[in-house]
């Protein structure tokens, strides 16, 4: 009936007394639906909600997060655990009726639709009005003049809609209340993620808001029928004041500074009128006029935005780099403009490999200037002069790559930004920048990379470490040698992983030159740079398992000839990223081969949860980082111990399935980590 799989997923918290009856009725509501299945994410709780899952849905897969950090945080923790399916997003203390998902997935196969919810109703039978319209101003002054059901009556008056004929009919709706809906994987993929920042309210109000933007229906299907227990809001102080106070955030967020400032009088005077009648109210009313501080906004009309200098180039370099993936997250809220590397140094023959190939393609860089490869997120190329040992020569270049940044955030009315810097060089550029703050992503120690001028290098570094408002580390051991110039501005922040992308495809779609290559694979993708990669050990591997081939993807700065006199080795070269989930599928182990220095002591590689979410077992040279994934990686020492680690792997698979793999990445992502980001710089 469903080409697309299904999957059922149940956010709980403190939810051991009504999770019960909720898996029982999916479980049978699945029965009828061919390749379907469960995933309940736990937001931490603190009762036995995660004893009562295992013992009445034993093959339910488990997300376990180590936080509570809310609703929507929980449902985009599903959406990444089933990237490949429509999800019918369920709260624990709803019972699917019978039929229910057989015809709400036949809702969702109608054209333009995205998201179909059931008809819901009370323990007691009663009808629940779950049909809403878009919020404006005038239906919350409606509300707080005449009440939610009298102002429901007048469309332009109530946001409620209180006609029981409209239950009793199929058709599309503004939004729906987030107790029972179904959202097509289309949809997911045009819509993106759930705004974690609201914690609970106006999360799926937003969402399904711009699910319509996106040109999708929420349609609702009265035959379809589901019972909804309801929760605390409506008992408890705290939960009525911030599903309050969001709904002023929301304004604020869709219409700006003015809408928001109009719906927070609004909202303000209904809960004034109400305040005599209870302790929510009088709460609400406390919030609201102690609230001093607007949230930030996606439209940006306040100057408010994020420039990147990253230490990549987004036209030609590997787009999987963390200050990469983090803006493209930060894109989805505010406006993003990635300033494409300004290098370290210009390539010369005898300290460099490729010279006029990497002269070549970035002044084709610099050629595209500035282009918008994604929505919010403009990536620009300035022309640098690559002379850092000369502080004369450096505070010239500085001068030209401010001027020309300055002209691109006028343009994009970025008047004050937060800035982030991953590559040192940036700091004589951003030093003088008007800014919201400033981040170091110290991603690497650049001054260890072996064409910098080391000196000149150290010094930066040390300047954007001394006089940046936050520092933030994906090694600990970096982090805690440089304690003493950070203090307490110095954060942890992990890498994350693009779990939708990293899916494991079935054979038929791995590209055609490495389906021809015999199995087993030994396989690495990424960048072969001779000052990370111990290509000595990859030669090693080659010669002591001759029955496998070994597969490497990516550009590489050593002589790959080397390998010419062995047949199973597979040099493939560059390949495009969108393509690398489809060949890290074919691989039977993933390696992480790393030379033992300075470089690699520091590093936390974005590949590591790359491989573990395709479900690859891994083997990788020791380091630091690594402690945390002895569960699930082989770890070694020595060229003897990587060879047999392999060979052992090949033998016997991996520490774990590949299902348990993958799940141990799934709240890793990178929009959970350029949520932390933010909260971090825009506090």
């Amino acid at each position: 009936m469903n080409a697309v799989p299904l999957a059922v997923v149940i956010v709980t918290y403190h939810s051991a007394g009504v999770v019960e009856e909720c898996l029982r009725s999916v479980a049978v509501a699945l029965e009828s639906i061919p390749d379907s299945r469960v995933v309940v994410v736990d937001n931490a709780s603190g009762d036995d909600t995660l004893d009562v899952v295992r013992r009445v849905a034993p093959e339910a897969q488990v997300v376990a997060r180590e936080t509570n950090d809310g609703f929507a945080a929980g449902v985009n923790a599903g959406f990444a655990a089933a990237p490949d399916c429509d999800v019918l997003v369920l709260n624990p203390d709803v019972r699917l009726e019978p039929g229910c998902v057989e015809l709400l997935l036949a809702a969702l196969a109608l054209p333009g639709t995205g998201i179909t919810a059931p008809r819901l109703v009370g323990a007691d039978g009663e009808p629940q009005l779950s049909l809403r319209r878009a919020p404006t101003v005038l239906r919350a002054i409606g509300e707080a003049v005449l009440g939610g059901h009298r102002a429901g009556k007048v469309e332009a008056l109530g946001e409620v809609v209180v006609d029981p004929r409209r239950y009793d009919t199929a058709g599309v709706a503004e939004w729906v209340t987030g107790a029972a809906w179904l959202i097509s994987r289309e949809c997911r993929e045009a819509t993106g993620w759930l705004e974690e920042r609201y914690f609970l309210y106006s999360e799926e109000t937003e969402y399904m808001l711009r699910v319509g933007d996106r040109g999708f229906a929420v349609r609702y299907e009265p035959r379809a029928g589901a019972v909804h227990l309801g929760g605390e809001q409506s008992t408890s102080a705290w939960l009525w004041s911030m599903a309050t106070t969001n709904r002023v955030r929301m304004a604020r967020e869709r219409r700006g500074r003015s809408a928001a400032f109009a719906m927070w009088w609004a909202v303000l005077l209904n809960e004034v009128l109400r305040a005599p009648r209870g302790a929510k109210h009088r709460r609400a009313v406390r919030d609201l006029l102690r609230w001093r501080r607007w949230p930030a906004t996606t439209r940006d009309d306040d100057g408010a935005g994020w420039i990147c200098f990253s230490a990549q180039d987004w036209w030609y370099h590997n787009r999987a780099h963390s200050d990469f993936q983090l803006m493209r997250s930060v894109a989805e809220r505010r406006r993003v403009l990635v300033v494409n590397s300004i290098g370290m140094r210009m390539p010369t023959r005898g300290n460099s490999t490729h010279v006029t190939r990497r002269i070549l393609r970035k002044l084709k860089s610099v050629a595209k200037f500035v282009r918008e490869p994604l929505p919010n997120f403009y990536v620009m190329s300035p022309l640098p002069l690559p002379f850092y040992g000369s502080p004369f020569l450096r505070r010239v270049n500085a001068v030209l790559v401010r001027a020309q940044v300055r002209l691109v955030a006028t343009f994009l009315r970025l008047k004050t930004p937060v800035i982030m810097v991953t590559i040192p060089t940036a700091w004589d550029v951003v030093a003088p920048m008007r800014r919201r703050g400033l981040v170091f992503n110290r991603s690497d120690r650049h001054s260890d990379f072996p064409e910098a001028d080391r000196a000149a290098i150290q010094a930066l570094e040390r300047q954007l470490l001394t006089n940046a408002d936050h520092v933030v580390y994906v090694s600990h051991v970096l982090m805690d040698e440089e304690r003493a110039l950070t203090g307490d501005r110095a954060h942890f922040l992990d890498h994350g992983v693009d779990v939708d992308h990293f899916t494991a495809r079935p054979e038929f779609e791995w590209p055609d030159d490495i389906r021809s290559i015999d199995g087993p694979r030994i396989g690495f993708f990424g960048a072969l740079d001779d000052f990370l990669v111990d290509f000595d050990l990859l030669e090693r591997l080659a010669v002591e398992l001759p029955d496998a081939s070994l597969v490497l993807i990516g550009d590489a700065t050593h002589p790959m000839e080397r390998y010419d006199k062995h047949p199973n080795v597979h040099w493939l070269g560059f390949r495009p990223y969108d393509t690398i989930p489809a060949y890290g599928s074919a691989f039977d182990v993933a390696i992480m081969p790393w030379l033992d220095n300075d470089w690699i002591r520091h590093s936390n590689p974005i590949k590591l949860k790359e491989y573990l979410a395709l479900g690859l077992p891994v083997v990788s040279t020791d380091f630091a980082e690594l402690a945390a994934y002895r569960d699930r990686v082989r770890g070694v020492r020595t060229h003897a111990a990587f060879v047999e680690a392999v060979r052992d792997t090949l033998t016997g698979g991996g520490l774990k399935p590949a299902t348990a793999l993958r799940r141990s990445v799934l709240t890793h992502s990178w929009h959970s980590r350029a949520r932390e980001l933010l909260d971090l710089a825009e506090r």
